[in-house]
């Protein structure tokens, strides 16, 4: 069973360059002595006649056939947009001057 001492979690707190309080430390190292227990757990239940696998179930990519479409006209397009300018969508500038 992995537990982490109270100076763990500082060295940890020091390497990530975060201050943590007493409290903080107190409730990281529960939290993190739960987690390596999970971990644990899991690894004892793997077996050496189980197969490492990513997904259980086999994945097939689906695609549905390509064919060609006209497109709509520009007209038509633009006539549904709420503004328009020379030909194309006019939007509201959402970034600054660069």
């Amino acid at each position: 069973m992995t537990t982490f001492t109270r100076e763990e979690i500082i060295h940890l707190g020091d390497l990530a360059r975060i201050a943590l309080t007493d409290e903080e430390i107190t409730r990281m190292q529960s939290e993190l002595n739960v987690i390596a227990d999970a971990i644990d757990s899991v690894q004892e239940a793997a077996t050496a006649d189980v197969e490492p696998t990513a997904n259980p179930v086999p994945l097939e990519t689906y695609l549905r056939p390509d064919v060609p479409v006209t497109p709509l006209p520009q007209s038509e397009v633009l006539a549904a947009a709420p503004a328009t300018a020379d030909g194309m969508f006019v939007a509201p500038q959402i970034l600054g001057e660069e």
